[in-house]
This record gives C-alpha cells, sequence and structure tokens, in this order.
C-alpha cells in the first residue's frame, strides 16, 4: 500500500483563507501569502516516495480551480469543522498509510514528511506537534478503521488541539514527530 500524503487548501479569496493573519496584514495580503506559499509547499512535497492528494474546499470550486497544479488528484473536503473533514479523509481515501497537512505550515519538508511515514511503521498514528499545542500533521496506518472517536470533543484554533485529539485515540500507539509552526497570525510570519 503505497503512502498518501494529503495537504488541505482553501481556495484563496480575500476574507475566506487566513482570516486571522488578514485582521493583522489585510485580507487580500493573507490571501496572496496563502496561495504563494501553498505553492511553493506543493511543488517542494510532490516527491515520488509517496502518493500526494489536494483536499480541496470549498468543494466544487476547488475541484474546478485553476490555481492548483493540474497534475494533483483533488478530492472535496466537504463540510463541517476541521475534525470532520479530516476524518471523512482519513475514512474515505483508499487503504494504506496517510498524512495530511495544511498549506500553512511553510518549514515542511519532505524529510519531515518520510520521518512521519516512517514512525507509523511501528505505531498506528501519528502527529506533527506545533508550539502552540496544535498540530501541523496527522496521520494513521489505516489497516483498520479509524476509531469512532477520532476528533469528537476536539476544541480547534486552541492549545488544547493536540492534547484533545490524543484523547480521541483510546488503545492506539501514537508517535508525535518534528514539531513546526504553522502561520495564523502576523507574528508568525
Amino acid at each position: 500500500m503505497r503512502p498518501r500524503l494529503v495537504v488541505m487548501v482553501k481556495e484563496p479569496h480575500p476574507g475566506r483563507v487566513k482570516t486571522r493573519l488578514g485582521r493583522e496584514i489585510g485580507m487580500t495580503r493573507a490571501a496572496w501569502w496563502f496561495r504563494h506559499q501553498t505553492k511553493r509547499l506543493l511543488r517542494r512535497l510532490d516527491d515520488p516516495r509517496w502518493d500526494l492528494t489536494l483536499a480541496v474546499s470549498p468543494d466544487h470550486e476547488g475541484l474546478q480551480s485553476r490555481i492548483w497544479p493540474a497534475h494533483l488528484p483533488r478530492v472535496a473536503q466537504g463540510r463541517g469543522d476541521l475534525g470532520d473533514r479530516m476524518g471523512r479523509l482519513l475514512r474515505g481515501l483508499p487503504r494504506g498509510p496517510v498524512c495530511i497537512v495544511g498549506g500553512d505550515i511553510p518549514g515542511i519538508t519532505p524529510a519531515h514528511i518520510a520521518r512521519a511515514f516512517a514512525a507509523l511503521g511501528n505505531h498506528e498514528a501519528v502527529l506533527g506537534p506545533a508550539p502552540d499545542g496544535g498540530y501541523w500533521l496527522v496521520g494513521m496506518k489505516r489497516v483498520a478503521p479509524p476509531p469512532a472517536t477520532l476528533f469528537q470533543g476536539v476544541r480547534w484554533s486552541s492549545e488544547h488541539t493536540l492534547s484533545d485529539t490524543l484523547d480521541t485515540l483510546p488503545g492506539l500507539r501514537v508517535a508525535l514527530v518534528d514539531t513546526l509552526n504553522d502561520v495564523d497570525e502576523a507574528a508568525d510570519l
């Protein structure tokens, strides 16, 4: 089973992407930053060791978008909070190891992704912590269906996000890999 890296992206329209950052630097600048940051990230992470897939939002517009590289397969994120959307990806993609990241983590390299997939060799799940209490990567081996509790009750965008997510993975061996920053506010740039 070939590893699959999923990058979650939103169409980079002002006011619809990176809104916390946009409140500080302007919505147009925040959308511009996200678009260009994500394009650089996708070029860097398009690696022969895994299949790269885009999870797009909004669904219809993202599936038709000319912004993202045409050669990359796309799946719709669907509705709901971040946990609903990531849970659907982890349950719905073909079997095998999957890691999910966002487009707003400038420091990700192929080596980080390779370490996360390697951690799935002897763990059922992997998380890449962020200094703010969240995480930049979630992955699962997926030889069995994810637990029904996955992402239930997680306090998103808080200092509790990582610990809440760990609580939704009872009885699973979970590896923690490299700590990386995401960009939520101007200070993160």
